[in-house]
């Protein structure tokens, strides 16, 4: 039965849903995989679950630098993260919450995750060396 996002188990069954398909989609896994270790995961689930939390009802719980370790990753993988893999993720996000979630924070979530793919990919193409002119 399909229900609206009313609070942090919520999101936390949304965080979680959504990247267990991360970890096993064939383009996103093996980068998600590749920077985060089985012990590394349970901690990130739960910062990832204040992220939305604090998105989706302005409790301010989560604290990180969101542009920053998307930078990191793109250097880690010699500047290779491309809009495609954004489009990726965004597409298991909206499929992940229309399988969960109804109603109007559902909406918020996906309308938030549509901006922040958005503003984390110039971040990430902002700082490569070549896009850099500091």
């Amino acid at each position: 039965m399909m229900k609206e996002i009313e609070n942090r188990s919520d999101v936390s069954h949304l965080v979680h849903s959504f990247y267990d398909k991360i970890r096993a989609d064939e383009v996103l896994g093996p980068i998600f995989n590749a920077h985060l270790s089985d012990e590394e995961w349970p901690p990130h689930l739960e910062k990832l679950t204040d992220f939305w939390e604090t998105n989706l009802f302005g409790i301010r719980k989560f604290k990180g630098n969101p542009p920053r370790v998307h930078a990191e990753v793109d250097r880690n993988l010699n500047h290779g993260v491309t809009q495609e893999h954004f489009a990726q993720w965004i597409r298991l996000w909206f499929e992940t919450i229309d399988e969960l979630f109804i109603g109007e924070r559902a909406e918020r979530a996906k309308n938030a995750a549509r901006r922040m793919s958005t503003g984390l990919f110039l971040a990430i193409w902002n700082s490569r060396p070549e896009n850099n002119l500091h």
